[in-house]
């Protein structure tokens, strides 16, 4: 559900393959090192000990250059 790019049906449908490839892999960057999660309260690479801190959105912009 938090992906609206696979539902035809919205604006933000992707009609190129490479840019909902790119679109995916920025929302796992955020979900994944960015988002704190209600359940563990913090972020699951934190949780798994992959980074020490969580990252903003402007660190995830730079890793797209």
């Amino acid at each position: 559900m938090h992906m609206r790019r696979f539902t035809r049906l919205t604006n933000a449908f992707s009609k190129k393959m490479e840019n909902h490839c790119h679109a995916i892999a920025l929302h796992f960057v955020y979900y994944n090192f960015a988002k704190i999660h209600k359940t563990i309260r913090v972020t699951p690479a934190l949780e798994a000990g992959l980074t020490k801190d969580v990252m903003i959105i402007e660190e995830i912009v730079r890793l797209a250059d």
